[in-house]
C-alpha cells in the first residue's frame, strides 16, 4: 500500500473517531470500511513519522507497510516484521494498548531487531 501522498490529519482523526467507540466497548463493530479507512490510514502515518524500509508491519486484510530507517528490504520475506489483527493495530494506534503488553499477550507478533516500534505509538489521541 505505498503512497507517496501524506495523510491528512483530520481524515485520519476521523478515521478513528468512528471506530472508537467500539475499540472501547461502547458501540458495534464498525463497517468493514470504516475499520479498513482507519487501518490504512494509520500506517501509512506511521510510515511517514518512521521513514524508511527495514520494517514490514502487516495488518491483513487491509494493508502493510515498510517503514522504519536501516537496511533496505527488497526480496522474500522481511528480517523485521510486525504483524497484528486491525482491532489490536487501532487500540496501539489510539493509545488503548501498551506495546509491550501487546507483544507479551501474543496480541502482536514481532520478529527481527527493528522490530519494536513502540517509539511511534501512540499514533493519534482522542
Amino acid at each position: 500500500m505505498p503512497s507517496s501522498r501524506f495523510v491528512d490529519p483530520g481524515e485520519l482523526r476521523v478515521a478513528c473517531e468512528k471506530v472508537e467507540p467500539w475499540l472501547a466497548g461502547t458501540g458495534p463493530k464498525p463497517e468493514r470500511a470504516d475499520v479498513a479507512k482507519a487501518v490504512r490510514l494509520s500506517l501509512r502515518k506511521l510510515a511517514e513519522l518512521a521513514p524508511g524500509r527495514s520494517v514490514e508491519v502487516r495488518v491483513p486484510p487491509f494493508a502493510a507497510v515498510q517503514c522504519v530507517a536501516g537496511p533496505r528490504h527488497t526480496r522474500g520475506t522481511p528480517p523485521n516484521v510486525v504483524e497484528t489483527d486491525p482491532r489490536t493495530w487501532l487500540e496501539l494506534v489510539l493509545g488503548r494498548l501498551k506495546w509491550t503488553d501487546a507483544v507479551e499477550e501474543a496480541r502482536v507478533d514481532a520478529s527481527g531487531a527493528r522490530a519494536d516500534i513502540a517509539q511511534w505509538l501512540p499514533i493519534v489521541r482522542l
